[in-house]
């Protein structure tokens, strides 16, 4: 008796209420969305955690770029967290809230994939001209990060187009139907190809600016070239031929540089030979480095001049915590 009053109540059941029935179900899982958006999110992640790496070995005492690297960090890992956390109604095709979860989650894949690019964008500018007196060279670290980035914003891009999942053979869902909740075929589809053809670009410009910025050579000072000394805000310090402050690196030693590879593309060793001008006080002598070459030492440190600096008179190296290390102007007391 139940058996049949549940099966007369099947069949009296409304194909309204029977649509009904089926639209409460959840639908399964868009697997696609949700690759996009933990991809997207460790992508910033993890250009946020290069940023830190570096800002905490020695971009922090650089002028202006420190804090801007901390900014960095703070907003890489703010929007991966928030492309985490927001959107995730869209992968179920449910949007109770009105449309507000679909909304939040586009704008956070949005604003993810412009600050990859602006990033992208900040560290080609610091390889082609500098910025705020600091010039990029071409490190792995770089090449990694941009790369990262690049992807970062191709994944969070197509998360922010992706279109709304819906159960198979459910009704609309109650959601408004402008944008950004919901996206025209048209626009999404011209978007993509936007964001395809900006993804295309930055990878181009990326290995551009990679090939040209070569670490540069050493900056040999020639047989027989004359250390110089000028005055900076008061002290007087060692200049090259070209009058270019010179530095020592605190882990040095006086018969052993520890400043190779990405460290010698930021600090070019001075090599060759040189003596003296007139009236220089201390000791000049050579150590070999690595690959045979001889870097000039004064009482005992390697000396290297600093790709920041690019004209005589600037010290813009002194005094930072980069590469490792401790830089310092070489000061000559009289």
């Amino acid at each position: 008796m139940i058996r049949r009053d549940t099966t007369t109540r099947r069949a009296q059941m409304t194909p309204a209420a029977r649509a009904g029935r089926q639209d409460g179900e959840p639908p399964g899982l868009d697997w696609r969305t949700v690759l996009l958006r933990v991809a997207g999110a460790g992508l910033l992640i993890a250009t946020g955690a290069i940023h830190l790496d570096l800002y905490l070995t020695g971009y922090r005492t650089i002028p202006t770029i420190g804090w801007l690297f901390l900014l960095q960090v703070i907003a890489a890992f703010g929007l991966g967290l928030a492309v985490l956390a927001t959107g995730w109604p869209v992968i179920g095709g449910r949007t109770a809230d009105g449309g507000r979860s679909v909304i939040a989650g586009r704008l956070a894949a949005a604003g993810g994939a412009g600050f990859a690019l602006a990033t992208l964008g900040g560290y080609l500018l610091s390889v082609w001209i500098g910025l705020f007196g600091f010039k990029e060279v071409r490190t792995t670290t770089g090449i990694v990060a941009g790369v990262i980035e690049v992807a970062a914003f191709a994944a969070l891009a197509a998360l922010a187009l992706a279109p709304v999942a819906q159960a198979p053979g459910a009704r609309a869902a109650a959601t408004p139907a402008g944008f950004p909740a919901r996206i025209p075929p048209a626009i999404a589809r011209a978007a993509a190809t936007a964001a395809a053809g900006l993804a295309v670009a930055a990878l181009v410009l990326l290995a551009v600016a990679v090939a040209g910025a070569n670490p540069p050579a050493p900056a040999a000072t020639g047989t027989g070239t004359a250390l110089k000394t000028t005055t900076i805000g008061g002290t007087t310090v060692l200049t090259n031929a070209r009058g270019l402050t010179l530095y020592s690196f605190a882990p040095d030693t006086p018969t052993t540089s520890k400043c190779y590879g990405s460290c010698a593309a930021y600090w070019p060793p001075v090599t060759g030979t040189a003596t003296a001008s007139p009236g220089l006080p201390g000791r000049i002598g050579t150590i070999t480095r690595t690959g045979g070459s001889r870097q000039l030492t004064y009482n005992g440190h390697p000396l290297y001049t600093y790709i920041g600096d690019s004209a005589p008179g600037q010290a813009k190296g002194n005094n930072l915590n980069l590469n490792g290390g401790l830089w310092h102007e070489v000061s000559v007391s009289r």
